[in-house]
């Protein structure tokens, strides 16, 4: 057997409050004449206030990074063909959101040194140059992406990430202040993310006890968090930023399961959110995780969730094949959750059915 010799994060800094020290952090990464470049979640672009904490020097650039959707290859290009048209190099790349912005952060990184178009690159071990600095800086937890080996990206014919060892950051800071005041369903969606990575990677087959460590710990948090605590604290938000880092940690070295493979196909049809679009699935998996799925309806009931329904209804049989298709393409989570003859217990009927109750 080979063991995986995967790349994590470099340098961590962990604490409330510790965004202020990002200035010191990045100054010995700075090249004379190359600048910085902050990819701001447009979630802040009206807030001034936060902008303003933002250690711009020189010739430093702020882009407003458009995450409404979550990336496409085609928006990685056109940042990454500004910048280089701008600046020719830059020194780094700083995502600062959710998971869209920091995924679309490593993206850009990499294709700042890498040729060709951000779709060619989509896949396992595709990147051939070491991106530039990057930095991950998560104002909502959940997605793991701070720690990922991966950014997830849309593309002309499929969604899947930059899957490599040049995509993690090369740092990321923790500041559980950043996270704070995040909309109640917005802040579930994100949760559950994290929530349904760790269900899907302690039920999967690609279970070691490195992932189990990690996983076991999350879920430990997030049952904290979304079943224990009566009221929403300061601490809440240091649980669950240490719960996304942990089961992001958990499924680097496994997987993840059904919940996002069937997602993968909702994103990439409808655009619909990653966070969103797991709840939306996780909601009809009694079948392949019983105990998780019924744990899940009892914090949707006790924080009062709305799970939208009926977001398949007017697909047309050509729609479901695409989003079929999509999912189907996510081998090594079919593998992880059912096992080395998945194709034997999944078909494309069985998944007709489930994006139909969807």
């Amino acid at each position: 057997m080979k063991f995986r010799n995967f790349k994590m994060v470099d340098y961590v800094v962990y604490g409330r409050g510790c965004f202020a020290q990002l200035d010191e952090i990045l100054a010995p990464r700075r090249t004379e004449g190359q600048p910085m470049v902050f990819l701001l979640d447009h979630h802040f672009e009206h807030n001034e206030a936060f902008k303003a904490t933002i250690p711009l020097r020189g010739n430093d650039e702020l882009v407003i990074a458009d995450v409404t959707h979550e990336p496409k290859t085609s928006y990685v290009d056109e940042i990454t063909n500004m910048l280089k048209s701008k600046f020719g190099k830059v020194s780094g790349i700083i995502g600062i959101g959710g998971g869209s912005a920091m995924d679309l952060a490593k993206a850009v990184a990499i294709m700042m040194t890498n040729e060709g178009l951000a779709q060619e690159y989509q896949g396992y071990d595709l990147v051939k140059n070491k991106a530039v600095y990057k930095v991950g800086i998560p104002t909502i937890s959940g997605t793991g992406a701070e720690v990922s080996r991966t950014c997830v990206l849309t593309g002309p014919t499929k969604k899947l990430g930059m899957n490599s060892d040049f995509t993690p950051f090369d740092q990321i800071v923790l500041d559980p202040e950043l996270i704070k005041g995040v909309p109640k369903n917005q802040n579930f969606y994100t949760g559950m993310d994290c929530y349904i990575h760790c269900i899907e990677s302690l039920d999967g087959t690609f279970l070691n006890t490195f992932s189990q460590s990690y996983g076991e710990k999350a879920l430990a948090m997030c049952r904290e968090v979304y079943l224990e605590k009566d009221q929403w604290d300061e601490h809440s938000d240091e649980l669950l930023m240490m719960a996304s880092y942990a089961g992001g940690m958990s499924i680097a070295y496994s997987q993840v399961g059904v919940a996002h493979a069937v997602s993968y196909g909702l994103s990439y049809l409808l655009g619909t959110k990653h966070g969103i679009g797991n709840c939306i699935v996780f909601n009809h998996l009694q079948e392949y995780y019983p105990e998780g799925v019924a744990e899940f309806h009892r914090m949707v009931d006790k924080h009062q969730i709305h799970i939208p329904k009926g977001v398949c209804a007017n697909l047309s049989e050509e729609q479901f094949d695409t989003m079929i298709d999509v999912s189907l393409g996510m081998k090594l989570l079919w593998e992880n959750a059912l096992g080395a003859d998945w194709e034997q217990k999944i078909d494309r009927a069985k998944l007709r059915a489930l994006y139909g109750k969807l």
